[in-house]
């Protein structure tokens, strides 16, 4: 497993080790001793998928308070322009984000402390998508920034992948701007 860091403390891309042959291929998606060896301490109590059309936008969210989510995630199937975002308000790297291309065939990972914004746009059709969390889902702590914020400046790669107009849902598309949080 081969681990890089990113410019925000607590994002890290992980690399698992993928053993493949003319079988297909094996690959260990989990493993606490060697998380927790790599500085992930958290407990994990939560899992989710979620399957989207290409063009599917979803994000930025969070959770505050005692409620606040790390999250791992991986792609399955398909392809995601997976971002996390700096909220901590005493962070050197408060208001940065970083992205990174998750595939069913690349296999990489994501590291996403608690205290992170986090979002995600489908780049293939039927790609699926899989996270576990830190913390149970609580709808009361729920909170979403909107995803083309004009001080976050995001680069979600749209032209580049053949994305006119991402599909983004009636909720996400009353998140707040990054200066109202």
């Amino acid at each position: 497993m081969n681990i890089i860091k990113t410019e925000i403390e607590g994002v890290l891309i992980i690399e698992p080790q993928v053993f493949g042959d003319e079988r297909g291929f094996f690959v260990e998606a989990y493993n606490k001793k060697r998380y927790t060896e790599a500085g992930i301490e958290e407990e994990f109590v939560q899992d989710n998928l979620s399957k989207s059309a290409k063009g599917v936008l979803r994000g930025l969210h969070f959770q505050k308070g005692e409620w606040a989510q790390g999250k791992l995630v991986q792609v399955i199937q398909g392809k995601v322009l997976d971002v996390a975002v700096d909220i901590r308000k005493d962070s050197p790297t408060f208001g940065k984000w970083v992205s990174i291309e998750l595939s069913g065939e690349n296999k990489k990972q994501f590291w996403i402390a608690p205290g992170l914004a986090h979002g995600f746009i489908s780049l293939e059709d039927d790609t699926i998508f899989g996270y576990k969390c830190t913390e149970l889902y609580n709808p009361n702590s729920e909170v979403g920034i909107i995803w083309n914020d004009p001080d976050l400046n995001i680069d979600w790669k749209l032209k580049e992948n053949g994305v006119a107009d991402p599909v983004i849902s009636e909720k996400d598309k009353s998140n707040i701007l990054f200066r109202d949080m």
